[in-house]
């Protein structure tokens, strides 16, 4: 008995295809699609203590994408004596995770900042992993190579930043 080729497909066949198909293709989606992440909150804030430098609040603002994690920070507790210019501000932001541990978030990007105003540095990179709860413990700030460290003298609100 001769088939015809063009019906001789069974119908079988033809759904294991088709599923083989749209198996494929949503792995290629799934593939595609970026690992972006979640923090929450996106911002808090924290009080530090730097010393000679001076003391205030901090802001933090957070973002993730995947495992690689940014912080951007501004402090009142340090003011720029004179005009820095962008990207002269070296900072690491030590954090711990679920209240042990230490995590860094590191960078040497900053705005240019004027004399007298407050010290933004950021965006500092970290790696996080789901579930990760950070808090703020001490700030070490190199401008100029002349270092200011502070330490954490409040707890951060309204709470850890926790990743995704």
């Amino acid at each position: 008995m001769r088939r015809n080729p063009r019906t001789s497909f069974s119908v079988s066949r033809r759904a294991g295809l088709t599923a083989a198909l749209g198996a494929g293709l949503a792995a290629g989606v799934l593939v595609l699609a970026p690992a972006a992440g979640a923090v929450a909150p996106q911002t808090a804030t924290i009080s530090f203590d730097c010393g000679t430098w001076g003391s205030g609040s901090a802001t933090l603002t957070a973002s993730q994408n995947g495992t690689a994690a940014t912080i951007e920070l501004s402090t009142s507790a340090i003011t720029a004596p004179i005009n820095v210019g962008a990207g002269s501000v070296k900072s690491t932001l030590t954090l711990t995770n679920h209240g042990t541990g230490a995590v860094q978030f590191t960078g040497n990007s900053n705005p240019a900042i004027p004399a007298g105003s407050p010290v933004s540095t950021g965006p500092l990179s970290g790696t996080v992993a789901s579930g990760d709860s950070l808090e703020a413990t001490s700030l070490k700030v190199v401008v100029f190579g002349i270092t200011a460290t502070c330490t954490a003298t409040s707890a951060q609100a309204p709470g850890p930043l926790v990743f995704d």
